[in-house]
């Protein structure tokens, strides 16, 4: 009996329903609001100019406002579970022994990446640990532009200028 007694009170509790509360936001309809990335592998040769137009793939939308970043794979790392990838923000720049220095780097538009080699030395003097099977990740993360914000800000003073025109409420954080 106490079995039964039981199970009909957790079935009731199951089945039990409340007030369906207030409506939460309005959602993103189909809306990305994570980013993209991608990884390529390329060559810079003096055929390519040292430099590789990579177009973004036709399943990612790429805005004029989005913010496009490009990681170099430098190295991969020993672990127990397997090798770790360690990536490193573009421009990245390597000093080889008589000082000179080459430097991966890249611009973008909304519809492509162009990664290039540059440098102060003869490109076509490196050998292939910096030219050859070179792997980036291209990354997209989607952004808004700001709206109503027309000031070319350039310094720290600048910026706390405005937001105090602007009566924004925020504090500042030591870092000691």
């Amino acid at each position: 009996m106490k079995k039964l007694i039981v199970l009909l009170f957790s079935l009731a509790l199951i089945s039990c329903e409340g007030d369906t509360g207030y409506p939460g936001p309005p959602g993103l309809d189909g809306v990305n609001i994570l980013g993209n990335v991608f990884d390529v592998t390329v060559d810079f040769t003096p055929n390519n100019a040292y430099a590789n137009l990579i177009a973004f793939p036709n399943n990612i939308e790429v805005f004029e406002s989005d913010v496009v970043m490009v990681y170099l794979l430098e190295e991969q790392v020993s672990d127990p579970t397997g090798p770790i990838d360690v990536w490193t923000p573009l421009p990245q720049s390597f000093f080889l022994d008589d000082g000179s220095q080459v430097v991966y780097t890249f611009n973008h538009t909304f519809l492509d990446v162009n990664l290039f080699l540059d440098g102060n030395v003869n490109l076509d003097s490196l050998g292939p640990a910096f030219t050859n099977n070179q792997t980036f990740r291209i990354a997209i993360l989607p952004a808004d532009f700001a709206e109503n914000f027309d000031v070319n800000l350039e310094s720290y003073n600048e910026v706390m200028q405005v937001l105090k025109s602007q009566d924004a409420n925020f504090k500042v954080k030591s870092l000691n």
